[in-house]
């Protein structure tokens, strides 16, 4: 089941109050941050990215801190975009979903080269009033090299 929000080219960060907008990971107004931006089916998110040769951890390799930080930003969008769906509410409709990381759990399946556009895929498997568990990965040339678990706590609605 869809919102139909990713037919439009919205991302979950799109919806995001300015207070949140900001994150380095996936803030659209943080000018030098990384804009991650998660498209939303209804049951899960996706996105990409490519890395830069900054990036590197090892000539060739991709830095694992960044990798995290992507699939964090990730992850975190897809437990506000699975609690606006199990209330049954549009992403964005007021008032606004907002959750930050409680855990992450990151496997390192092996090393992810520069140069493919990374893939990221994540979905919720327990969403709760609060907290919404959900597992990701990341893929470079069809191969996943990372796997994540994440627990993204919902925050206070704020009027």
């Amino acid at each position: 089941m869809s919102d139909g929000s990713h037919l439009h080219g919205a991302a979950i960060q799109d919806f995001y109050p300015e207070d949140v907008a900001v994150c380095f990971g996936c803030g659209r107004l943080n000018e030098h941050g990384h804009h991650v931006r998660s498209f939303w089916d209804g049951e899960q998110a996706t996105a990409t990215f490519r890395p830069e040769p900054f990036h590197e951890a090892i000539t060739g390799i991709v830095y694992g801190g960044l990798l995290a930080s992507l699939l964090d930003c990730h992850t975190v969008g897809t437990g506000a975009a699975a609690l606006y769906a199990a209330a049954g509410r549009p992403l964005g409709s007021a008032p606004a979903v907002r959750c930050v990381t409680g855990r992450l759990e990151v496997d390192f399946l092996a090393p992810t080269p520069l140069g493919p556009v990374l893939q990221l895929r994540a979905w919720p498997v327990e969403v709760g009033a609060r907290k919404v568990v959900v597992e990701g990965e990341l893929t470079a040339d069809d191969v996943v090299t990372v796997r994540c678990r994440t627990i993204a706590v919902r925050l206070p609605d704020r009027s």
